[in-house]
């Protein structure tokens, strides 16, 4: 026993020289032989790397998991700095506006080139627009319900107005669009905050395409949920009833957690039966046979589920679901002219975002097949602002899709004009967000 407490006591003095490294462990090594004083020498670098790559990572980890959880968590902007703000995105656009060569490089962003073969095509008639611009930060928005909470609020990084969506058992948000129609599609963004590999793995968003209006669970419904979980790759779930029977239940494999962090576009186009689903350029979802036959939809829903709201939140904004997303192809030939809504310019800009290049994607393939086929691509804007900067802007917009079809799909520009009409030629309300929405559109005339 004596032994072993001296041996003990011989392995607790060693380790502390291996960690002082003073004066003692140069009394030690000089009872040692040179091959083993190099040997010790390093260990003894070893382990200081050790203990200060350690100590290094536990520092970093702080730094970052404070971060995720409340020094980075996105803060609502007061009130009172909304005009402010708003006055600054105003300046930003009219110098923009005032400088042809800094729009010119943001019409054609390489972002849009990555969505060449993008394939989704919005719908051309809205039924609900919603981006929260006519309600109060705090409040819930007037034309949704819920069962559970939810609360606007606004984010330094990105303009406009969020719905926080609060999860709990049960918990649904419902835009106020009934008797959706057979063709359809619905479009929104999604931001997330805090999100890291504590995240759950029960983590999901869900998007339900219902036969009620209701909190209730359908007889028949369509539902995709995808995942925000960090630390594994949790992909998409596609699931169904028809009349009360689950027909189908799917876990598509996708590892989307880099995707999930960033603020994306979630775009749903429904055909009848068919369901299909984009996160950003990506299609996830394509079942031919999803959603009932000869039973009218009534409804969507938003479910989310597995979010820890201490450090954890996911926002939803700038809702858009129209009739539609029909071949635009077929009616351009048959008619010489069509008029869409689907390609959205950032407010206020041309800069043309990435989820349009579907709508124009089909435009190419048109001139592709018809090589004497030349277009006039005509903007149109809505009454908000200025009658003379809308003229301007709308020009500008059809000059930016012109420059699409010939920088990313080498379209020849010989054979496209563009022309701007701003304003003038209104074909909604322009007192709703619905008929602004209506106003905002490329039309495209065979010449």
């Amino acid at each position: 026993m004596k032994k072993r407490k001296h041996l003990f006591k011989q392995l607790l003095l060693l380790i502390g020289l291996l960690f002082v490294c003073q004066t003692g462990e140069a009394q030690f090594l000089k009872k040692l032989g040179k091959a083993a004083e190099r040997a010790a020498e390093r260990t003894v670098e070893r382990r200081v790397e050790q203990e200060t790559s350690k100590k290094t990572d536990q520092a970093l980890d702080s730094i970052f998991e404070s971060g995720e959880g409340n020094g980075n968590q996105k803060q609502p902007i007061p009130k009172e700095q909304e005009t402010s703000k708003q006055t600054d995105d105003s300046v930003s656009n009219e110098q923009n506006e005032s400088n042809p060569s800094v729009n010119q490089k943001e019409n054609t962003p390489q972002t849009i080139k990555v969505y060449s073969k993008f394939d989704f095509v919005p719908g051309d008639t809205p039924i609900f627009v919603d981006d929260f611009s006519n309600d109060f930060i705090g409040d819930f928005p007037a034309q949704w319900n819920t069962n559970g909470s939810g609360e606007l609020v606004t984010l330094d990084e990105y303009p406009n107005k969020w719905l926080k969506l609060i999860p709990g058992f049960n918990t649904a948000y419902l835009p106020n669009a009934t008797t959706l129609p057979e063709e359809f599609t619905l479009e929104f963004d999604v931001i997330t905050t805090g999100l890291d590999n504590h995240t759950s793995s029960q983590s999901y968003l869900g998007i339900v395409i219902s036969d009620n209006n209701t909190f209730k669970k359908g007889a028949n419904f369509g539902k995709v949920e995808y995942s925000f979980c960090q630390y594994i790759g949790r992909g998409v779930i596609v699931e169904n009833n028809i009349a009360s029977r689950r027909i189908i239940r799917n876990d598509i494999s996708a590892d989307i957690r880099s995707i999930v962090k960033e603020k994306h576009h979630v775009s749903i186009a429904v055909n009848k039966e068919r369901f299909r689903f984009w996160i950003n350029e990506s299609k996830y979802i394509d079942v031919p046979r999803l959603l009932p036959s000869n039973v009218q939809m009534q409804g969507i829903k938003f479910t989310l589920r597995g979010i820890d709201t201490k450090k954890e939140s996911v926002l939803i904004g700038n809702i858009k679901i129209a009739k539609g997303g029909v071949d635009l192809r077929r009616k351009l030939l048959a008619d010489g002219k069509i008029s869409t809504n689907g390609i959205l310019f950032d407010s206020g800009s041309a800069t043309i975002q990435p989820q349009s290049m579907g709508v124009i994607r089909q435009i190419f393939q048109v001139l592709q097949q018809d090589n004497s086929l030349n277009l006039k691509i005509v903007g149109h804007t809505d009454a908000d602002g200025d009658d003379n900067k809308n003229m301007q802007l709308s020009q500008k917009r059809a000059e930016a899709v012109k420059s699409a079809l010939v920088t990313v799909y080498d379209i020849s520009s010989e054979r496209l004009s563009t022309d701007g009409k701003g304003e003038t030629e209104p074909v909604g309300d322009n007192s709703s967000e619905d008929g602004k929405a209506q106003n905002r559109r490329v039309e495209f005339i065979k010449l």
